[in-house]
């Protein structure tokens, strides 16, 4: 069954692929610009037609083809926030093991160092993120502390 379907997909694809190189063909012979929509889009002449770089399908001087160069644009990446511990005086240095080790999944040597340094220096980096997964860490770790009446802070920067 499943060589059947893989047979179909296959030749599924294979005959997108054929209709779309002759719909582009045949744009381009027209002189416009394929896949467009809006000002300068299927059915506007396009820059071959308006700059004269394609001559008629009919004087038999060209060949029929044109290159096609698209740019592609890359993604931006999100930008990413670092999630930061803040020192105070009441909160047990063994809440704030467990805290790291349950939001922000480090081992026990990691939340140790982390946990040394937000008491030895005030601040702690717990992870960096990116904006939405920092805030929901930030409101987690808060609710908990709040929950247990711990003051303990934690605060998301920009990185």
């Amino acid at each position: 069954m499943s060589v059947i379907l893989g047979g179909i997909c296959q030749r599924r694809r294979i005959d997108l692929e054929e209709k779309a190189k002759v719909s582009t063909r045949v744009f381009f012979e027209m002189g416009m610009r394929p896949g467009r929509i809006g000002p300068g889009g299927a059915g506007k002449p396009g820059p071959l037609a308006a700059k004269g770089g394609k001559k008629a399908p009919n004087d038999g001087s060209g060949s029929g083809t044109a290159v096609i160069t698209r740019t592609r644009t890359q993604p931006q990446r999100p930008s990413m926030y670092r999630v930061l511990l803040l020192n105070d005086d009441y909160t047990p240095m063994e809440f704030v093991i467990s805290v790291l080790r349950t939001y922000f999944h480090k081992d026990l040597e990691d939340a140790n160092r982390i946990m040394w340094q937000v008491h030895n220096q005030g601040v702690g980096e717990c992870g960096v993120y990116t904006y939405e997964v920092a805030d929901t860490k930030v409101t987690q770790v808060m609710d908990h502390a709040r929950k247990h009446q711990h003051p303990l802070q934690c605060v998301m920067e920009k990185k």
